[in-house]
């Protein structure tokens, strides 16, 4: 049975990798056996525990492990195999050996790479929870995106039916033992396994995303983009944290109170604008960093206040749904948390092209729908809701 998996992820500096490693900390203080496991390229969850980290599990303390994981290393060992496969067909195919070469150093292959590290020790291991310090939001989303991505390539570029690929692999080469191609075809099928397993990892149950901010209206804004993003991938949310707010100075009065008071007021503000994301938990600002199990415990009593850790404090709406609206029309609702951002959506064959601040996802229409036409699309408070109704030259088919 596969770990319990949270990923932290927030914009650089806003203090997610102490937010995660306090979590992690306070589960295992609890008696669960918990992993945290960065995939940030800063490298700075050792920091925060205090401990010196590699790419293999480390015992912090008790019930608590951690590792940081070094993509240049995984793709220095897992990549290379494959990496030798896809030349061969390259050059095969005629392409100059040196080209070849470039054209097997494919852009993101590190991250997902990483990905897969962490569903390695997600699956692998005795963990009951695997707590995730991913990197900054945007390199976040990215990650979380390429196993779709990179399947889509992979299903164009080379069937799934592998009679075919290894008949189309003989066929670019022209030249060559079966058994050359046949591991070839063996590697692309690993593959394209492992990036199947990745996307169910992240869409499944026991899989969410926990959002760290600081009360600012910049990072709130990036924020509310990053929940739309994951809601249109079909990965949860479960939660938002506010890092760094500041204390509040009661009825001190001069200067110092004064400042504490209106920056206070501020990021209360922003924390009401994003009462629609669910109940936001708060952590205030610290006059020291908190380095180490101890300190970090002490986090996660002022964030958590004594409840479970895994207790999300956002439900979880579905992505698609489909509600008879007429007696001849249908409607497929959307969940996206769309906001302010930018939203265009078209029909390409049997799916639904959905694009948000221009990032593009293509969602299967369920068969009913297939044989229906667009009649209009509206965005409402649970998201969007796109009309069908029957075509009448498809119904009849």
């Amino acid at each position: 049975m596969s770990a319990r998996l949270l990923l932290f992820t927030g914009k650089g500096g806003v203090g997610k990798t102490t937010l995660a490693a306090a979590t992690a900390a306070a589960l295992a203080a609890g008696g669960r056996k918990a992993l945290v496991v960065s995939t940030d390229p800063a490298h700075s969850l050792g920091d925060a525990l205090g401990v010196p980290l590699s790419g293999h599990v480390t015992e912090v303390e008790g019930s608590l492990h951690a590792a940081q994981i070094d993509p240049r290393a995984l793709v220095d060992d897992a990549w290379r195999d494959l990496r030798g496969h896809l030349r061969t067909v390259l050059a095969g195919a005629g392409v100059d050996e040196l080209d070849a070469e470039e054209l097997t150093v494919l852009p993101g292959v590190e991250e997902l790479l990483a990905l897969s590290e962490v569903r390695r020790l997600a699956s692998g291991g005795p963990w009951d929870v695997v707590v995730v310090d991913c990197g900054p939001t945007a390199e976040t989303l990215r990650l979380l995106a390429l196993p779709e991505a990179f399947a889509s390539y992979l299903e164009r570029l080379f069937p799934t039916h592998r009679r075919v690929v290894r008949g189309l692999l003989a066929g670019v080469a022209g030249s060559g033992t079966a058994e050359k191609w046949d591991a070839t075809a063996d590697a692309l099928g690993r593959l394209a396994e492992d990036l199947d397993q990745l996307r169910g990892l992240l869409t499944a149950p026991s899989t969410s995303v926990r959002l760290v901010l600081t009360p600012e209206r910049v990072v709130a804004a990036e924020t509310r983009r990053t929940v739309t993003a994951l809601a249109l991938q079909g990965i949860r949310v479960d939660g938002v944290v506010a890092n760094r707010v500041v204390p509040d100075p009661g009825a001190d009065s001069g200067p110092a109170a004064e400042w504490l008071r209106t920056r206070r007021t501020e990021q209360d503000a922003v924390l009401a604008e994003l009462a629609d994301l669910g109940s936001v938990r708060t952590v205030e600002h610290r006059a020291a960093e908190p380095v180490g199990t101890t300190a970090l415990l002490d986090v996660a009593e002022g964030l958590y206040q004594g409840r479970d850790p895994l207790e999300g404090s956002a439900a979880a709406e579905p992505l698609l749904e489909v509600v008879r609206s007429g007696e001849l029309e249908y409607t497929l609702r959307v969940a996206l948390p769309v906001g302010d951002s930018s939203l265009d959506l078209a029909r390409v064959g049997d799916d639904l092209a959905v694009t948000v601040d221009g990032r593009r996802r293509l969602i299967a229409l369920p068969s009913l729908l297939k044989r229906c036409v667009v009649t209009g699309a509206e965005l409402d408070d649970t998201g969007l809701a796109v009309r069908f109704a029957p075509d009448p030259d498809l119904w009849m088919r």
